[in-house]
């Protein structure tokens, strides 16, 4: 079963991070990725670029492009990992071991289908 490890934060913190702060923490967290590339349990990661350069498409036909988002929170989405584990639990556990890295950042956990290109869609336990 594939999950969806969010790695949310407060707005503006990271920002504040020197360099020094951000490259310690990114090796802490570079440490769990290791280990779950190594028990072939992560696939991709990513960290998000700010929500400043970030651009919306809504609305009706082709859509609206508008800058944002601008959700109504504190909190902002900075990363993902998309993890491989054989129950909830055991995503749980590996968004710990991130926690653990990252103490300041909230971690949100869901399941997820993946869709490939040619590939039949696996039944899942969500649905």
């Amino acid at each position: 079963m594939h999950y969806a490890i969010l790695a949310y934060h407060a707005a503006g913190v990271v920002d504040t991070w020197s360099e020094e702060e951000d490259e310690a923490l990114m090796d802490d967290l570079l440490k769990v990725n290791r280990r779950l590339v190594a028990q072939k349990q992560l696939g991709p990661a990513g960290r998000l670029g700010p929500t400043e350069d970030a651009k919306t498409l809504r609305g009706p036909g082709d859509g609206m492009v508008i800058d944002g988002p601008f959700a109504e929170t504190k909190e902002q989405l900075l990363g993902f990992y998309v993890v491989d584990f054989p129950s909830m639990d055991a995503a749980i556990a590996a968004a710990r071991e991130l926690r653990r890295a990252n103490p300041s950042a909230v971690y949100e956990i869901r399941p997820i289908t993946l869709y490939l290109p040619g590939a039949a869609l696996e039944a899942s336990e969500a649905g």
